[in-house]
């Protein structure tokens, strides 16, 4: 059987009545405006002739790509699906391809996933994960990132400030706060903090926001945790173990939160009757829990937008830190303590 030749930007052209520059500007990505009827008819051709740009003679052309590379700690963490999805809305729009790494949250896989990643020439990098204390690890990181900002590639980091390029930073201190005084407001003052992985300034920025906003007669018990459903499920079961429960506990994740309100509905405790739950995110999941969890949210979706948007601003004056607020959600998992 004879294999059929794949088509080209110029058969796309003919097809659609355009020139070729003009095709090129439409399925290219460039950002010379072209009508919304033209860039149908040539959508369509290209459909029809089933066409696919390609990407080495994109790159060897231009010395980039169309192509944004995104690193997440995992995929399958609501919280990075959430900004991947708003990354990927975002360049549907812009009409730019992602290519997509699960890096764990180690500094150095990240760096190996750059590597992987430095023949795309890709025209910009999102980081999206919370940077670590591991300094040497970090600063392996950000030479990596130097060297494609010298490349011409745009680097954009969702988390803490710290790498080269820019950031978009939640407000994850502030919220903390905000949901500590919430807490103290009902009259709590017998907490227990469960905290994801102390490497992670994430968790660091989380923990002392709400440690610094309790009074100085709040008692705190912490508790380590992964930053997982499992890893809330077995903090769930050392503080059942413990015998004497606080009156509240202030999960770092709402991922976390899910396997302790499990942990403690299995010890047959009653929430928030025996004990209020709080968690931070903000994940979809959570307002199906029964009962629904109190949380501080992030605009998620909108951070991956943010994200994707520094990505391809090419104006040196765009800032080179976006701040995104947090906002306290109460739901049905937070109440008085008993006798209050």
């Amino acid at each position: 059987m004879e294999r059929k030749q794949p088509a080209r930007l110029a058969d796309v052209a003919r097809a659609a009545g355009v020139s070729v520059a003009t095709a090129s500007r439409v399925l290219n990505g460039s950002p010379h405006r072209v009508s919304d009827q033209l860039s149908e008819r040539v959508r369509e051709a290209a459909r029809r002739l089933r066409y696919a740009p390609n990407v080495g003679a994109q790159v060897l052309a231009r010395s980039t790509s169309q192509t944004v590379a995104l690193l997440l700690h995992d995929v399958t963490d609501p919280y990075f699906g959430q900004i991947a999805g708003g990354v990927l809305a975002e360049a549907a729009h812009r009409n730019v391809r992602v290519l997509i790494a699960d890096t764990g949250i180690d500094p150095d896989s990240e760096v190996q996933h750059l590597d992987s990643l430095r023949g795309y020439r890709p025209r910009a990098v999102i980081v999206a994960g919370s940077r670590t204390t591991d300094e040497e690890a970090e600063a392996r990181l950000g030479d990596h990132l130097s060297d494609l900002l010298e490349l011409g590639a745009t680097v954009v980091s969702v988390g803490q400030p710290g790498l080269p390029g820019r950031v978009v930073r939640p407000a994850n201190r502030e919220g903390a706060g905000e949901l500590a005084r919430f807490l103290v407001g009902l009259g709590h003052r017998e907490f227990a903090l469960v905290a994801g992985p102390e490497q992670l300034r994430v968790v660091r920025e989380r923990r002392d926001g709400f440690v610094e906003a309790l009074p100085p007669d709040a008692d705190v018990v912490h508790v380590p945790s992964e930053f997982s459903r499992d890893g809330g499920y077995a903090a769930g079961q050392e503080l059942l173990a413990r015998g004497s429960l606080p009156t509240a506990v202030f999960v770092t994740g709402d991922v976390q939160a899910t396997g302790l309100c499990t942990a403690l509905r299995e010890g047959g405790v009653r929430i928030p009757d025996e004990v209020s739950v709080a968690g931070f995110d903000d994940i979809p999941i959570v307002r199906d829990l029964t009962p629904s969890l109190t949380t501080v949210a992030l605009p998620l979706h909108d951070m991956g937008v943010k994200a994707l948007t520094a990505a391809l601003e090419e104006d040196a004056d765009f800032p080179e830190e976006l701040s995104v607020g947090a906002e306290l959600i109460e739901r049905d998992s937070t109440a008085p303590p008993r006798g209050k």
